[in-house]
């Protein structure tokens, strides 16, 4: 009788099953002795590929951005504008798509050059649509900071993807604003429909870098 072989450990299994098991555990409970566990493997054998957990959440996001990069379908033919759309409508849905994702995103750094060929591509169209380097870098990275700090508050105010549980408390906060009435009325906004809520705040941005660069 054979037993059967434990699949090769290397980075990008190690940081797939780190995903799976983020949805179960949240970021606070994902741990290398967990994640060896799954794979069922000692916890020694993934620190000969991450140091720490921080090495670990460098390589799940870059996970994220080839899975977000490779479900992505941008014309060849689109405006600035509708590039910082579609590239932070992607990055919003790609971060939902896990417990915790901004979180797992926000400060890491990836672990390859994926990335440059995207980025690269991105600039281009900027500077062809007349800004400088140094104006699309900063469009884009503003955009892009936007989206993470957004679904950072979104995913800590609702409930974890397919758990049950309540988002915040807008009666709770209403009541203790009693005597703040424009500060209790604007609950709603700020806190429900985050669809809306982003789509807003990501148009602002945008009409916001063409009054300031002047590049419609």
């Amino acid at each position: 009788m054979t037993s059967k072989k434990a699949p090769k450990l290397d980075k990008r299994l190690v940081a797939g099953t780190a995903l799976r098991l983020l949805d179960d555990v949240g970021l606070d409970g994902l741990t290398l002795r967990a994640i060896a566990k799954e794979l069922d493997v000692q916890a020694p054998a993934l620190y000969w590929h991450f140091k720490n957990k921080q090495a670990l959440l460098d390589e799940m996001a870059t996970e994220m951005y080839r899975r977000m990069v490779a479900d992505a379908d941008v014309p060849a033919d689109a405006t600035w504008q509708e590039r910082l759309l579609g590239a932070n409508r992607g990055l919003r849905a790609a971060l939902l798509g896990y417990r915790d994702g901004a979180k797992v995103f926000s400060g890491s750094r990836f672990t390859g050059i994926d990335h440059a060929t995207r980025m690269e591509e991105q600039l281009r169209v900027f500077t062809g649509a007349g800004f400088t380097l140094a104006q699309a870098a900063r469009a884009t990275s503003t955009t892009y900071l936007f989206t993470i700090g957004f679904v950072i508050e979104e995913q800590g105010m609702q409930p974890p993807p397919g758990q049950s549980g309540e988002g915040f408390d807008l009666a709770e906060r209403a009541a203790r604003l009693a005597d703040y009435p424009l500060a209790a009325a604007a609950g709603p906004v700020i806190f429900q429909d985050y669809e809306q809520g982003f789509e807003e705040g990501l148009r602002l941005l945008i009409a916001g870098i063409e009054a300031r660069y002047g590049i419609a």
